[in-house]
C-alpha cells in the first residue's frame, strides 16, 4: 500500500544562464538537454505532478522541447529572481492537493530517481516538514517545502528568496544523508558543466 504524500515537482528553469553564456535548460547530458533529464527522473518517480517554470528564452525552450508544454508555467518577472519563478509555481499548484512541493533547479541537473523517491519517503514518514539532502555535512538539492510553508514562500522577501524561510525553520529541517555528491553539483559556469558533466558523459 502506497502511503507516500502528494508532492509536486516544480523544477526552475527561467533565469538568463549569463554565467554560462547559453540556456542552461538545453545543455547537453547523458543524450538529451539538462531540463529533460531531470523531467525523466521526475516522471519515474514518486512525485504526483510536475510543473516547469520558463523565463528567459522560453519560446527557444518550448520549440526545442514542444512535449513539455503542458507542465510549462512562464515567469514573465524572471529578473526578478529565483523566488519570483518559485512563487509562480507556487501559485499553480496552490488550489491541487498538493502535501508538499519538491524543489528542483536547473542548475542542479545530476538528479536520481533514487534520490527523489528516498526524500518523498523521508517526507512522508518523517515529521520535519523541510527536507534537504546532504553529503558530509554540506547541504545539497533538491529540497522539499510542506503545503504549510507555501504562504511563507509567497509572503518572502526577493532579495531573501527560499533560503530566508528555511532559516526562519531550520529547526524543522530533517539533513537526509546522501551517498553521492552529486547532490552538491551546481553547473553555473562552462567550467563547471566541464567539470561535473562532461567527464561523466563521456563515460556514457
Amino acid at each position: 500500500m502506497n502511503l507516500d504524500k502528494l508532492v509536486s515537482g516544480i523544477v526552475l528553469a527561467a533565469g538568463k544562464s549569463e554565467r554560462m553564456g547559453r540556456s542552461k535548460a538545453l545543455l547537453p547530458i547523458f543524450g538529451t538537454t539538462f531540463l529533460k533529464h531531470i523531467l525523466n527522473q521526475i516522471q519515474s518517480s514518486r512525485l504526483f505532478e510536475t510543473k516547469v517554470v520558463l523565463g528567459h528564452q522560453s519560446n527557444e525552450i518550448l520549440k526545442r522541447l514542444p512535449e513539455i508544454s503542458s507542465v510549462v508555467v512562464i515567469n514573465e518577472e524572471y529578473e526578478k529572481g529565483q523566488l519570483s519563478s518559485l512563487q509562480k509555481a507556487i501559485l499553480a499548484i496552490h488550489d491541487g492537493p498538493s502535501e508538499g512541493l519538491m524543489l528542483f533547479l536547473v542548475d542542479h541537473p545530476l538528479v536520481q530517481v533514487e534520490l527523489i523517491n528516498g526524500m518523498v519517503r523521508a517526507f512522508s514518514n518523517g515529521k520535519s516538514p523541510i527536507v534537504i539532502p546532504s553529503f558530509e555535512g554540506k547541504r545539497g538539492h533538491p529540497v522539499i517545502f510542506p503545503r504549510e510553508l507555501f504562504s511563507d514562500l509567497l509572503a518572502a522577501p526577493q532579495n531573501q528568496g527560499a533560503v530566508g524561510v528555511v532559516r526562519e525553520h531550520r529547526k524543522q529541517i530533517l539533513h537526509l544523508e546522501w551517498k553521492s555528491e552529486l547532490i552538491l553539483a551546481d553547473v553555473d559556469t562552462p567550467q563547471d558543466y566541464s567539470r561535473f558533466v562532461q567527464q561523466r558523459t563521456s563515460r556514457g
